[in-house]
C-alpha cells in the first residue's frame, strides 16, 4: 500500500443535496476535502504528467459531477467523487470529506468523511 498522496482542501460547490423540501429546491454550499493515495514515485523521476495524476482533470470532473447532482444524503455524494477518483483517476484509495456549512443550527458544519478503494466499485 501506498503512502505517497495528492489532497485537495476546500473546495466549495454548490448543488442541490438534502432531504427536506427547501434543500431539494434551491443549490447550497458543500465543502469537499480529498486524500487520493497513489504512487509518485515514477512521476517524481520523469517529471512528466503523463506518468502522473492529472489532478487539475480530476477536479474539473469532480466539479462537474457535484454541480450537476441531486442527491438526498451527502455520503451519496462523497461515495460518488471517491468513485470518480478511484475509477477514473486510478487512485488506489480515495479518502473523501464532504461538510454543508450552516446546515446544523450550532454547527458551523456537517458531513462525512469515507475511505473507498478499488473493491468498494466492481465491475
Amino acid at each position: 500500500m501506498t503512502t505517497d498522496r495528492i489532497e485537495i482542501h476546500d473546495l466549495l460547490l454548490r448543488c442541490i443535496v438534502g432531504i427536506n423540501p427547501d434543500e431539494r429546491e434551491k443549490k447550497q454550499d458543500v465543502l469537499i476535502n480529498l486524500t487520493l493515495f497513489t504512487d509518485l514515485r515514477r512521476p517524481g523521476a520523469t517529471d512528466d504528467i503523463a506518468d502522473a495524476v492529472n489532478y487539475k482533470s480530476l477536479t474539473k470532473r469532480i466539479i462537474e459531477h457535484v454541480e450537476a447532482s441531486s442527491y438526498f444524503l451527502v455520503e451519496k455524494l462523497a461515495h460518488a467523487i471517491a468513485e470518480i477518483a478511484v475509477k477514473e483517476f486510478g487512485v488506489s484509495r480515495a479518502v473523501v470529506s464532504v461538510q454543508k456549512p450552516g446546515a446544523l443550527r450550532f454547527a458551523r458544519s456537517v458531513g462525512v468523511v469515507i475511505e473507498r478503494t478499488p473493491a468498494d466499485f466492481p465491475g
